[in-house]
């Protein structure tokens, strides 16, 4: 796949999602190397991406939920000099190119609400701007659809949202999804 990132998501494919104060001390308690950060705000999110990494996982800062951040270069700088997160989640396709540059890895999240969501992943992959990895949004979505952004995608994919147990994780792993993300604890011990 390419990246130290890719890679770790192919090795170990369940993806904690946490969204709040008692889903980080949950998942810091598990085996999941990647955690994805939902919540926090300027003066919270350094503290959350440290406890992270002493931890030994990986730090995935969804910028555009973090209260006072925006979506400008800075904001990257800020996230990966001071705050010290190991990548980006966002919906915004500006964003990749600087996040890339400065070392941070990088997931673009889709939501898949209609086909014109299909055309944007499609245009998306024909730019110089490529995430890591793109995530789309609901995970559950029909496996048909996610073996088509899979062949269509230049980038691995990861399937996130709504994904409850290990029929829906299974479901997005034959797809093609190299990864699930999730908010659920009981899958996050599986």
């Amino acid at each position: 796949m390419g990246t130290a990132f890719t890679e770790l998501i192919e090795a170990s494919p369940i993806i904690a999602a946490v969204k709040d104060e008692e889903g980080l001390k949950a998942c810091l308690e598990t085996d999941v190397d990647v955690v994805f950060i939902l919540y926090g705000d300027v003066c919270s999110i350094h503290d959350i991406v440290a406890r992270v990494r002493e931890a030994g996982k990986l730090a995935m800062v969804h910028i555009d939920l973090i209260l006072g951040l925006s979506g400008k270069d800075a904001s990257l700088d800020y996230l990966k000099n001071i705050v010290r997160a190991d990548g980006v989640i966002t919906t915004k396709h500006n964003l990749i190119a600087h996040a890339r540059e400065i070392g941070l890895y990088t997931v673009l999240r889709y939501f898949l609400l209609d086909s014109m969501a299909l055309l944007s992943i499609e245009k998306q992959q024909k730019s110089g701007a490529l995430p890591d990895v793109i995530e789309i949004l609901p995970g559950i979505v029909a496996p048909r659809v996610i073996r088509t952004i899979v062949r269509k995608s230049r980038t691995p994919v990861i399937c996130g949202g709504l994904i409850q147990n290990r029929e829906d994780v299974m479901h997005a792993l034959d797809s093609g999804a190299a990864a699930i993300s999730t908010t659920s604890r009981d899958v996050w011990l599986m």
